[in-house]
């Protein structure tokens, strides 16, 4: 599986299909709400989910903006992961 940034998107690929993927919207000020993640359901449970709330935190502390996860997924990740916390916008 290969991960892949997109515009105001990272898509998780497999053998050049696109099997999943994490969206967020740009808020202009330093912010970026993840509104979306959906793993194709042929690759659930796989641990897809998770790498791409993973690759969407990393991405934000390398262009230095906050995370609002609305995204149920998102968000129960967030939770699970305090090591998410330095990226984690105060709603």
């Amino acid at each position: 599986m290969e991960l892949k940034r997109a515009e105001r998107k990272i898509e998780a690929h497999q053998d050049g299909t696109v099997i999943g993927e994490i969206t967020y919207s740009d808020t202009n000020n330093g912010m970026w709400i993840i509104d979306h993640t959906y793993v194709d359901p042929k690759h659930r449970n796989q641990q897809i989910g998770e790498k791409l709330v993973a690759a969407i935190v990393d991405w934000a502390r390398e262009v230095d903006v906050k995370l609002l996860p609305l995204c149920p997924f998102a968000k129960k990740e967030f939770e699970q992961q305090p090591s998410y916390r330095d990226v984690q916008a105060n709603a």
